[in-house]
């Protein structure tokens, strides 16, 4: 497909490698990045969990101390792909052209599997299964349709009738 045709981010196997040798110190990128330290301090703020200070504290914790998955060293390198993102799309010609021939030559590719190899591979994390109702089922009935709005309405996602 062509490394001009997809935008890649975050550390390559090597980087990860050395990072890991040299010592990983998540708190540094925090300092470090204006972007990520507002980031995770709004998520502190309560401003993604309706006031609660506390919902998300592990989660922040975690990324300034351990960050296993070293989010905050992939952190900047994804806005910078963002970025080129941005651009391309401005592009109607271009990004047709982009995702076409992503499409055309992708191949066999199945995110399960992708998935399934980064939890063995790389986290080293087993599945879980977890049960959840089926939001398509809900959105059959006019009660379940209602529910639907009255939710994204609360979240600021829509404002108008869901039909």
């Amino acid at each position: 497909m062509g490394a001009e045709n997809f935008f890649l981010f975050g550390l390559t196997v090597e980087q990860v490698m050395r990072l890991k040798n040299e010592g990983y110190h998540p708190w540094e990128y925090y300092q470090e990045n204006a972007e990520l330290q507002a980031a995770l301090d709004l998520i502190d703020a309560g401003v993604f969990s309706h006031g609660d200070t506390e919902l998300f504290r592990p989660l922040t914790d975690n990324l300034r101390q351990q960050d296993p998955f070293m989010l905050c060293a992939d952190y900047q390198s994804y806005l910078d792909s963002q970025a080129e993102v941005d651009h391309a799309y401005r592009d109607p010609h271009h990004w047709s052209r982009m995702s076409i021939l992503n499409v055309a030559r992708i191949g066999k590719f199945s995110s399960d599997r992708s998935i399934l190899d980064y939890c063995r591979d790389i986290w080293k994390v087993e599945p879980m299964q977890v049960e959840i109702e089926a939001p398509a089922e809900n959105l059959r009935t006019p009660e379940g349709l209602r529910k639907a709005q009255l939710a994204a309405e609360s979240h600021g996602i829509v404002s108008e009738e869901i039909h």
